[in-house]
């Protein structure tokens, strides 16, 4: 009988505190039956991402209790950061990965949605696959104004499930069901971030760029640099080489190069290989990158007193 698996990748809104991200990725970890397979925080997003996989009975558990310390530990009234957010667990995705379908994991991501409020009174939006909306498909339109705009207009963005108002300090969670993401950046040899801002507008799929692909251009002030930080929601329509060679043929009208790029979180093994990742300049490009591996190497360990250790990367960037 084929093993039932599903991939959980919560972003929550704490990237300096690593006692903070500790805790949650703990209470993931602690889960039975769940395989903690990636953690990375980055400071100037204020922002880290937590990797797991498993059953789905023990990623949704896992899902709830993730949330739950985010809750208690997260105060997003004192949160800087440049990336989108509206929540302390700002955006929970459940990904199929063997044996259980995208409508399995959208039944996933609505029965934890309707457990947060009750038990945390954390108004959800549900986005991609979960979406009870047509207009809430896309992740970028249910979190467009961020925290401090909700919280005083949200009769305007009213959540599917929650309400009449924010949680004080949490603010609101997007929960999904969604296919394998790669999220990407490129690091340009500048610091100016309207190049990277433009850019990012004329390469995006809502820009009429390519297909599958979201951007956003930021600064990273602890780098000094420009980034270019994109999600492939589809690699097999637009995969990381065609978005490094757009961006390099963007950032080449400006005179600016691409200084380097990088992956978050973990990568399909039939997504990069090694000669392509010297092509587009990946710094942190290793097997311990592949999802596939990871996840293979991760399960065989549960339940064994000395679990497999968790990878870090502070000076990445999730999305």
């Amino acid at each position: 009988m084929e093993r039932r698996l599903i991939e959980c990748v919560p972003n929550f809104s704490e990237g300096r505190d690593a006692r903070v991200v500790d805790a949650i990725a703990g209470a993931v970890a602690a889960t039975p039956g769940v395989a903690l397979l990636a953690r990375e925080s980055d400071p100037d997003h204020n922002r880290s991402v937590i990797t797991f996989a498993g059953p789905p009975e023990a990623v949704h558990a896992g899902a709830l209790r993730a949330i739950a310390e985010a809750v208690r530990r997260i105060d997003l009234t004192r949160h800087e950061g440049v990336h989108p957010r509206i929540g302390a667990a700002d955006v929970v995705p459940f990904v199929p990965i063997a044996g259980v379908d995208l409508e399995e994991c959208a039944r996933i991501a609505h029965d934890i949605g309707r457990q947060a409020w009750e038990r945390l009174q954390l108004p959800v939006y549900f986005y991609e696959a979960a979406a009870l909306r047509p207009e809430r498909r896309r992740l970028e339109n249910v979190r467009r104004r961020g925290f401090h705009w909700l919280r005083n207009h949200l009769e305007e963005h009213p959540p599917d499930i929650g309400g009449p108002s924010l949680h004080p300090t949490a603010g609101a969670v997007a929960i999904g069901a969604r296919k394998l993401l790669i999220a990407f950046n490129a690091n340009l040899a500048t610091g100016d971030v309207e190049i990277a801002r433009a850019i990012a507008r004329k390469i995006r799929a809502s820009s009429g760029g390519l297909p599958a692909l979201k951007a956003i251009g930021v600064r990273l002030e602890s780098r000094g640099v420009a980034q270019v930080s994109m999600n492939l929601t589809d690699f097999d329509q637009t995969g990381v080489l065609q978005a490094f060679s757009a961006v390099q043929r963007e950032a080449a009208r400006f005179g600016v190069d691409v200084a380097s790029t990088e992956i978050v979180g973990l990568i399909p093994r039939r997504a990069l290989d090694e000669a392509t990742a010297r092509h587009i300049k990946c710094e942190n490009f290793s097997a311990d990158r592949i999802l596939e591996q990871r996840i293979e190497a991760a399960l065989s360990q549960v339940g064994d007193a000395h679990p497999a250790p968790v990878a870090r990367r502070p000076e990445s960037r999730p999305r």
